[in-house]
């Protein structure tokens, strides 16, 4: 089974201070991709930066990780899944964050698992397959 990597996985790893062949360490027989919205959080971290030196190290490990995983787009049949996952969240009161919404339905959509450090939140999603990373 493919593993859809969520932003939580990749902000620790550099935070951490590890790069990207840790993380492909953790198994060798499946592929890895991120949502569009995984790619736009760590983006986000570039220009949040607290200083030129931290940004230019953050640009760097991202521009890797983006041209290492591919980046699935939310699409027609993403945003059909989304919407029946958000008001089935809503409607049961296990609403999760939007993006992680997005991560989710993007995963089922493809029939892909989510490998994350907020397992407590992407575990209230039906039929989703959540795993953490044993750093």
């Amino acid at each position: 089974m493919a593993v859809l990597i969520d932003s939580s996985v990749l902000i620790g790893l550099e935070r951490r201070g590890k790069d990207l062949d840790d993380l492909m360490s953790l198994t060798l027989d499946e592929s890895f991709a991120l949502a569009s919205i995984t790619a736009s959080e760590i983006l986000v971290g570039i220009y949040r930066a607290d200083s030129p030196q931290r940004r230019h190290h953050r640009e760097t490990w991202v521009e890797n990780a983006l041209a290492l995983f591919p980046v699935l787009p939310f699409d027609l049949t993403v945003a059909r899944v989304h919407a029946q996952l958000w008001a089935q969240l809503l409607t049961t009161g296990l609403m999760i964050g939007l993006h992680d919404v997005q991560v989710a339905a993007t995963a089922l959509s493809r029939d892909y698992s989510v490998l994350t450090d907020n397992v407590r939140d992407f575990e209230r999603v039906p039929g989703l397959i959540v795993r953490q990373p044993e750093w």
